[in-house]
């Protein structure tokens, strides 16, 4: 079995026996997005928290 298909069937098989579909995908997806910032973070792929603030801040405009 791949990598990733044991990585998903960890966290499917971690969740409660009433758990839905959706509560499923959801996890599966917060679990990959928590795994991309870390590599963009090792891989040097980030802005500083100021950055960030001006980036928010010209949105509300």
């Amino acid at each position: 079995m791949s990598e990733v298909k044991m990585k998903m069937k960890k966290i499917i098989e971690s969740q409660p026996e009433n758990a839905s579909y959706n509560d499923i995908l959801r996890e599966l997806a917060f679990v990959n997005m928590i795994e991309r910032g870390i590599e963009d973070a090792r891989e040097g792929r980030v802005i500083s928290d100021e950055e960030m603030k001006r980036r928010m801040h010209s949105w509300q405009r």
